[in-house]
């Protein structure tokens, strides 16, 4: 690490992880005090084995891991390795600061940043969180009633933090999501037609298995309601079943291959999301936190079906905040397979019904989310730009 006395700019420890949604934002938040600070001396804190520890230095910043895991809620043997390591993660953390010495310290969240967070906020150092879910994290539940300021995803969220202590900012969304609104329109998927309409469906980068069976077992009712795909499997589905879908199109030429065919665009991965969100008229999406401020700032109508898989089910509370003001429709994981489909073929055909949840997106789209958070930092320290 630098030697803090020769260090002439603010220092920041960000810390978050384990999965995208928490490193993405503590990355963006980076960048943003990075232009603000040129001279700004940053280390990001994670968990050692976890993503982080790869997606971080990628971005250009330096990065220490810490031993820490996740605690095992069942009942298990491990748990008891899993405390000596929260141990020796804290006694870490300690030591980093002691050597750091940060002007403020950042968590997004994520077991990696309890230890950091916990440590900086106990030591007087200023901190801050950045909660990007409708139900808070255990992290931030417990670093909350000692940080400075805490920034949120979401509205409402009184029921776990510190009344007058928190904002809700929204999420860190990328760049070139935001700037959707100013770019041209295009179409760069193959075999789609500029008349029909057009249904993003995507559960993440790895998938999300109810959805891309339920499309699947659904591509001739789709087809024949003249709905367009653009689908993002992920790679285990696009592995075990690009084989089927092609022989599903090539077994009913009468449907999927005359010339006023619906299109069916389907990938392990979709590298340019900005344009799939573009050529979307509806998203059925997994209901992350990223996924959903993402579908808020671009506007687009949605059929949000929560992973049943995650801590805190809190992809259903996320859900049910856009569900209850109208934003979005709500489909548990169970309902899936029996009523996903019907209810995307009626909301792609109601136009009406779409241009009702734009104007409710409005309401929690933060376009500026980035920039909100890092102002009220900077105006918190007192440091000048």
């Amino acid at each position: 690490m630098t030697n803090p006395v020769a260090h002439i700019g603010p220092k920041f420890i960000l810390s978050g992880g384990g999965t995208g949604g928490h490193i993405f934002p503590a990355v963006a938040i980076a960048k943003e005090l990075q232009l603000r600070f040129p001279t700004a001396e940053f280390l990001f804190v994670g968990a050692i084995g976890k993503m982080e520890m790869e997606k971080v230095p990628k971005e250009g910043f330096q990065i220490v891991g810490l031993p820490i895991e996740g605690l095992k809620r069942s009942a298990s043997l491990r748990n008891i390795v899993v405390f000596f390591k929260t141990l020796q993660s804290f006694w870490k953390a300690r030591k980093i600061l002691k050597e750091f010495q940060p002007t403020a310290v950042i968590g997004t969240g994520g077991y990696a940043s309890l230890p950091i967070c916990f440590m900086a906020a106990r030591g007087g150092y200023p901190t801050f969180l950045q909660e990007q879910n409708g139900f808070a994290g255990l992290t931030n539940r417990l670093v909350a009633a000692r940080a400075k300021q805490i920034f949120t995803g979401f509205p409402q969220m009184d029921k776990f933090f510190p009344a007058g202590n928190w904002e809700f900012t929204g999420n860190p969304v990328r760049q070139n999501i935001i700037d959707l609104g100013h770019k041209q329109q295009q179409n760069p998927f193959e075999g789609l037609k500029p008349n029909l309409p057009v249904m993003f469906i995507t559960g993440g980068s790895l998938g999300a298995r109810t959805i891309n069976q339920t499309i699947f077992n659904n591509l001739i009712p789709l087809a024949k309601a003249n709905v367009q795909l653009i689908w993002q499997m992920g790679l285990p589905f696009a592995k075990s079943h690009t084989e089927q879908i092609n022989k599903v199109i090539a077994d009913n030429p009468d449907i999927f291959q005359k010339d006023d065919a619906p299109g069916i665009f389907f990938a392990p991965f979709i590298y340019n999301m900005d344009d799939a969100y573009q050529a979307a008229d509806i998203v059925i999406s997994r209901a992350g936190a990223i996924s959903i401020s993402e579908i808020a700032v671009v506007g687009k109508p949605s059929i949000l079906v929560p992973s049943p898989n995650v801590t805190d089910d809190h992809q259903t509370q996320n859900a049910k905040v856009l569900s209850s003001m109208d934003a979005a429709m709500l489909i548990t994981d169970k309902q899936a397979p029996e009523n996903l489909v019907p209810a995307a073929i009626a909301l792609i055909k109601d136009t009406k019904k779409q241009a009702e949840m734009q104007e409710k997106l409005k309401q929690i789209a933060k376009p500026h989310a980035t920039q909100t958070i890092v102002n009220r930092i900077v105006s918190c320290l007192k440091i000048n730009e």
